[in-house]
């Protein structure tokens, strides 16, 4: 392998497997002519921060990413440089996966394959998340998989009033609201009811988390739609929270407008020959079946 390559590789957070195979590849990437370089990702308040490094830096340098972790730590690497056109390999170390498709023990097949071009490249849609005060731009956030609003800490129905280009859709008393990609859908979208969507699919879901109106369902919408969110009801000090990939907060308040759409990036996933979406389904969600 020439040495023009150069590999990020990408480990959760505060857990010692992840940093020990991470420092292995590394050592094994060296030693075929690839530049490596390995970070943590680090859990902290606001947004996702790689230790010690500039995230914008590194992803114009790296030809690829390696994340070793689950799910979260893709998500969270997925925002950090993902978003800057970095192919991300998700590498399964334990939990459901269904974005780190690679499990560990085939982890050297499938870097072997990547180094020779031989992976597939899914693109996946982000969302991106704009939040006004006053007019004023307060809040900027993309993800990967959702948006979620609903009560910081007291177990209470809300009103949130929501509007679809401009044009009012109606006030959902809910718990919360889920505004989710098709990559999302298998998240806590599916928990609260949602459908699942090939990821695809170019469509945003809305899904009210234990709506108070039975009639308010899940809807499927276009991914050229701008979604709005606004607190309703008459209580001017109620506050809520957006929880982005369900690991960054943000307190919104009355008054505040959140606008929702379709990101301008999106992500690269890179997948093994014959990766088959449904086949995870069925592994994942362990569905039944006969296979005849």
């Amino acid at each position: 392998m020439k040495g023009s390559s150069s590999v990020l590789i990408i480990y959760k957070h505060a857990h010692p497997p992840a940093y020990q195979e991470a420092h292995k590849l590394q050592k094994w990437f060296r030693e075929k002519g690839v530049e490596a370089h390995s970070q943590e990702m680090e859990a902290g308040p606001g947004p996702d921060h790689l230790r010690g490094v500039n995230d914008h830096s590194l992803s114009i340098e790296a030809e690829w990413a390696v994340v070793l972790g689950g799910d979260g730590t893709l998500l969270a690497a997925a925002r950090k440089v993902g978003r800057f056109g970095v192919p991300l390999l998700g590498v399964n170390l334990g939990g459901l996966g269904f974005l780190t498709g690679v499990p560990l023990e085939h982890l050297y097949p499938a870097v072997e394959l990547m180094l020779e071009k031989g992976l597939d490249v899914q693109q996946r849609l982000m969302l991106e998340t704009k939040v006004f005060r006053q007019e004023r731009e307060v809040c900027r956030l993309q993800v990967l998989n959702d948006v979620v609003v609903n009560k910081r800490t007291l177990a209470r129905i809300i009103d949130l009033d929501v509007k679809i280009d401009g044009e009012f859709l109606t006030t959902f008393r809910a718990d919360g609201l889920i505004i989710s990609t098709p990559t999302g859908s298998t998240a806590y979208n599916l928990s609260a009811g949602g459908p699942i969507l090939y990821p695809a699919m170019e469509a945003m879901i809305i899904t009210p988390i234990c709506p108070f109106t039975l009639t308010n369902r899940p809807l499927l919408i276009p991914d050229s739609a701008i979604i709005e969110v606004s607190i309703g009801g008459k209580h001017p000090e109620e506050r809520v929270v957006l929880t982005f990939d369900g690991q960054v907060g943000f307190d919104i308040f009355k008054g505040d407008r959140v606008i929702i759409t379709k990101s301008h990036d999106k992500i690269k996933l890179l997948t093994p020959p014959g990766y088959n979406y449904f086949q995870i389904l069925r592994q994942k969600l362990m569905w039944g079946g006969s296979n005849v």
